[in-house]
């Protein structure tokens, strides 16, 4: 824990479009920016540079083995013991990983995001605070169109055939069930203000902070 002098580590999960994001970022800006080291998993999807695009559009990308997970645990043990990272950056449109990196320095609180961050067990174990963001299907559908769409370079036919064919599936057998490893369950798509808050109060306490 952080008064031992090892960072805290907070896992927040959910499903697609559920407000991860929303919820990561409040809890950066209400905690501060200064405290916290950020890493997405989904920066960490495996390179598939050695397949065509056609190849690549066929790939399960909301499978846990499309992440390389294993270079994520290796940077949180580096994160852990106050060593810096190069976090991958991943090409959404090319389904590649790009040459460049994102430098995160190490913290007393390390914030993991991603879908799948409670459905590996061997990720979820080296979480001491998780936190599932809970949404309607309909709503996380809806704004995984617009995301997709809009910041991803994808076009309608192809994010409704990837929801249907991959991304349902896997939030039905991978990430639902991760919402039991949960220590706090956020509803209403991150914009409960009441959870959000007994959480920023939380990591204010660890940390010492009035």
């Amino acid at each position: 824990m952080v008064e031992d002098g090892v960072p805290l580590v907070v896992g927040v999960a959910g499903g697609t479009g559920a407000g991860k994001t929303t919820i990561s970022r409040a809890i950066l800006e209400e905690v501060g920016r200064e405290h916290i080291a950020h890493v997405q998993h989904d920066a960490y999807y495996r390179d598939l540079g050695h397949l065509s695009m056609s190849e690549r559009l066929q790939q399960n990308m909301d499978h846990p083995n499309a992440l390389e997970t294993e270079l994520l645990l290796e940077h949180l043990g580096r994160l852990r013991c106050w060593e810096p990272i190069e976090m991958p950056v991943h090409g959404f449109a090319t389904y590649r990983r790009t040459e460049r990196t994102t430098f995160v320095e190490p913290r007393p609180v390390i914030l993991v995001e991603g879908i799948l961050v409670l459905a590996i067990p061997e990720l979820c174990d080296e979480l001491d605070v998780k936190v599932y963001v809970d949404a309607d299907a309909d709503i996380r559908l809806i704004r995984r169109l617009g995301r997709d769409i809009l910041e991803r370079g994808r076009d309608l036919s192809s994010v409704i055939a990837q929801y249907l064919g991959t991304v349902r599936p896997m939030h039905l057998q991978f990430v639902e069930p991760s919402k039991r490893c949960a220590d706090a369950i956020v509803p209403e798509g991150g914009r409960n203000r009441v959870v959000l808050e007994t959480i920023c109060a939380c990591l204010r306490a660890t940390l010492g902070m009035a």
